[in-house]
């Protein structure tokens, strides 16, 4: 069974925002709202020796993604692949997992008016189609690598074995997505 991950590689990360502004015109996300964000961790460090990284959050289509469990109409769930996903014909926007989400990056989408939760999917449409998602093909410092995790000869693979690997905190839900890097010191281990 195919196991579907996103490894970002901090270290190739340039910080230029293309992740985000693709998966918005990918997916016709409105205005004010962003299914993935580009935060600027640091500088840390002291002068001359300082460290500054940018760190892509969206949904880390946990392993045991706790928004999943706190659906009353079961509208948000979990694909085979691994792909955290919400059918809006069941979702009655209630944002309970808004508040779940650990990472709070599930949004109730004001600005088009339809009253259900909308998130990351990694463009799930592209991937049943034999693609990439969005943000990984239009990432200009090729930072970003999708696949299938126990597929030792995918890039997701190779990129996850040659690097040290992060997550963020993880409460219980294992978060799926990792964060590669060599270069910089993690912001969890300060």
């Amino acid at each position: 069974m195919t196991r579907n991950i996103m490894a970002i590689d901090l270290d190739s990360c340039i910080g230029c925002h293309s992740c985000a502004v693709a998966c918005k015109q990918e997916n016709n996300v409105g205005l004010g709202t962003f299914y993935n964000k580009v935060l600027t961790i640091g500088p840390t460090g002291t002068y001359p020796d300082l460290e500054m990284y940018y760190l892509p959050v969206a949904c880390q289509h946990c392993d045991n993604p706790q928004c999943v469990e706190v659906c009353p109409t079961q509208a948000s769930y979990k694909r085979e692949d691994g792909i955290v996903m919400v059918d809006h014909s069941k979702c009655i926007g209630c944002q309970y997992c808004v508040m779940a989400c650990p990472y709070g990056v599930r949004t109730y989408d004001e600005s088009r008016d339809k009253g259900v939760i909308e998130k990351c999917t990694l463009c799930a449409h592209l991937v049943d189609a034999g693609e990439v998602p969005s943000c990984v093909r239009h990432c200009p410092g090729q930072a970003r690598f999708f696949g299938d995790i126990d597929d030792p000869e995918s890039d997701v693979s190779k990129l996850v074995a040659s690097k040290t690997n992060h997550k963020l905190t993880d409460v219980g839900n294992h978060p799926a997505v990792v964060f590669c890097m060599d270069n910089c010191t993690w912001i969890g281990d300060e």
